[in-house]
């Protein structure tokens, strides 16, 4: 186990029927091939030390001696490698068969019995297998040794624990992984010897999938390959490995050189997302009856040699955009679904206090801009007059004519009310109450102007019976890049879910659907290329963005990044640390340049807490959310001592 990664195989290599030999000498050949790629735990095919296809030469003493011996010899061997590993095999008891997993490590060996005997269409296997009561144990000989046998046991491994099913059993109603997983399996293994046919493999890969998602687990699977007998089936070698609902990596089928498929699977996320999902060890509690564990005593590996933590590259893709898809196609249909939640919510908020008005700041900058499409998109589907919104832009000291532009212009083509106020003057007048001088650009400076905006809107509000529609998004919110009581309030908080990095997709989406020449349009497309700022410090000499949010806060790319797997998994500095590392190259980011940002996005995090404990009501559109009523609720004077890299 490397940081709670676990190097998992699943691999086909090439069979001779009834050639046991030969089959061995394959079996070894990739276990240190394996070994030397730093893999921890792999997973062969169905009956792969006599070839799956044997059919009656299953009840040739000849070949079930030559398998039992194949057993002593892989046990052996076993003795000097780190990696555990499973392959099948059949098993003489007490004048029956059985088809069964050897999962063999560090010398030690234990049978798993397949649960389900398929006897219909072109599977017979009834004819050669017998199968085992689950939580049932027994003592089998093999070779003048005694080996345990059973039909449902959890091992321990690398750290982790691991079941065992075999090819049908994942195909039955309840798969006896879904009781291993509950009893405490994060990775499931299985031997298959399943035959291809027309739409199987997408079939069986959703199977997979699915699967992995309902037991919050690891699922890594293969099946038989080249070499197996073409007389009624034809085999196509599928090695597959899945995570929580997700093909890590698959290898290319039909192809005897590319048999295997390696990758490192995130035990302590799976750990974490069963601790955080209640309702799996209810389940776990109600249905477990019948799985046995191995005792907790150590199966401690030999050293391995893998590398050290700075220099090991993780066999695993680790998305640097967690929020935002990577296909286009994908980023439509996430950019869809977002903007019928948060219409949807809009719209069931201002039927419930049957309101017709709502009042929305536009800055001419992203999150401005999508809360008032959002509103407008509300007020369509409410059959209600778009002269109900009313978009007030308020310039003040760092206004550019850019943005201002924009917010004007995109207010006029979308055909909402219009206000303009300048705050400049009672912001002045403020300065001179308070005594501050305007000269200082420092935080009274900035937040005076922020309040002084959301008083206009309020009261704006107030004066037309209606209420403010906040612009504020997730990532602000994590990092409480906002005014107290300034943009960081309003009555409705219709961004409240969206992180940063995806709200210019989503005005990207808006973009797409709009006119090809309208005004609409253009000043979409030139929102989304302005830089992000709050525009409160005056620009420079020619006119341009003077401050700019990332320069003081960090990437938002980075933010969310840590952001994502702070709330979805709960994983430490460290480990964000490492995940980062390897989603981003060093041309876009150092590790010095991480190190600072994530350090900063602690500190922040945990000190800006207090806003986030008060704030207005917002829809949840994805898996992380930071509304104190519902996914989030920390203390506002927690210590973030813990929270620091090492």
């Amino acid at each position: 186990m490397f940081s709670g990664f676990l190097r998992v195989a699943a691999t086909a290599p090439t069979v001779r029927v009834a050639d046991v030999d030969f089959n061995l000498s394959q079996i070894k050949a990739k276990l240190l091939e394996l070994e030397d790629s730093g893999v921890e735990v792999a997973v062969f095919p169905e009956m792969c030390l006599t070839a799956y296809t044997c059919a009656d030469l299953f009840h040739s003493s000849t070949l079930l001696d030559a398998a039992s011996h194949a057993l002593i010899e892989l046990r052996d061997m076993s003795k000097d490698l780190n990696i555990h590993f499973a392959v099948g095999l059949p098993v003489r008891y007490e004048g029956a068969l059985y088809n069964c997993a050897a999962f063999i490590r560090n010398g030690r060996v234990d049978l798993v019995t397949k649960t389900y005997i398929p006897n219909y269409n072109e599977f017979y296997e009834r004819r050669w297998w017998r199968p085992l009561p689950l939580g049932q144990d027994v003592e089998v000989e093999i070779c003048g040794e005694i080996f345990t046998m059973s039909s449902g046991r959890i091992f321990n491994s690398h750290g982790t624990k691991i079941g065992i099913e075999i090819c049908e059993d994942l195909w039955v109603p309840v798969p006896p992984s879904s009781r291993l997983a509950m009893k405490g399996a994060t990775l499931i293994l299985n031997l298959s010897a399943s035959d291809d046919l027309i739409g199987k493999y997408a079939y069986l890969r959703s199977l997979i999938s699915q699967q992995s998602a309902r037991c919050l687990c690891a699922y890594a699977y293969a099946g038989a390959g080249w070499g197996e007998s073409s007389t009624d089936l034809t085999f196509d070698g599928k090695a597959i490995i899945a995570e929580n609902g997700t093909v890590l990596q698959a290898n290319q089928r039909w192809n005897p050189a590319d048999n295997t498929a390696i990758a490192d699977i995130d035990v302590e996320a799976l750990e974490r997302d069963r601790l955080h999902m209640t309702t799996f060890a209810d389940c776990a509690q109600a249905e477990c009856e019948g799985i046995t564990s191995e005792s907790p005593k150590e199966n401690t590996p030999k050293d391995s040699g893998n590398k050290s933590a700075s220099d090991r590259k993780l066999l695993r893709y680790i998305d640097p955009h967690p929020f935002v898809p990577e296909s286009q196609t994908a980023r439509h249909e996430r950019c869809e679904e977002i903007i019928n939640i948060q219409v949807a919510a809009l719209a069931k908020r201002l039927d419930a206090i049957h309101c017709s008005s709502l009042t929305v700041g536009i800055s001419g900058g992203l999150d401005s801009t999508l809360a008032l499409l959002i509103a407008v998109g509300t007020f369509d589907r409410l059959h209600l007059d778009r002269k109900g919104i009313i978009g007030v832009t308020m310039p003040g000291f760092g206004t550019t004519s850019r943005t201002h532009n924009n917010a004007v212009e995109l207010m006029e083509g979308l055909g909402v009310s219009i206000r303009e106020i300048s705050i400049a003057p009672a912001v002045t007048q403020h300065f001179k109450d308070i005594g501050h001088d305007p000269e200082i650009h420092d935080v009274t400076y900035e937040n005076s102007q922020a309040r002084q905006r959301t008083l206009l809107l309020m009261d704006i509000a107030n004066q037309t019976g209606g209420i403010v529609l906040g612009t504020g998004d997730l990532s602000e919110l994590a990092l409480g890049w906002a005014t107290y009581n300034g943009d960081h309030m309003s009555m409705y908080g219709v961004n409240a879910g969206v992180p940063k990095t995806l709200v210019k997709y989503l005005v990207g989406y808006f973009a797409d659907e709009a006119a090809p020449d309208s005004i609409v349009r253009r000043c979409l497309l030139d929102i989304i290329d302005t830089p992000i700022s709050p525009e409160l410090i005056p620009a420079d000499s020619e006119g341009n963005i003077k401050q700019k949010t990332e320069d003081l806060v960090g990437p938002y790319e980075l933010h969310d990044f840590f952001l994502y797997y702070t709330l979805r998994f709960g994983f430490t500095p460290d480990r964000i640390f490492l995940l980062a590392r390897h989603a981003f190259t060093p041309e876009q980011y150092s590790d010095d340049v991480i190190r600072h940002w994530l350090s900063t996005f602690f500190r922040r995090f945990f000190n800006q807490q207090f806003k986030r404990s008060c704030l207005p009501d917002g829809p949840k559109v994805g898996s992380v959310c930071l509304s104190p009523r519902g996914d989030w609720r920390m203390p506002s004077d927690a210590s973030s001592a813990l929270w620091k890299l090492h």
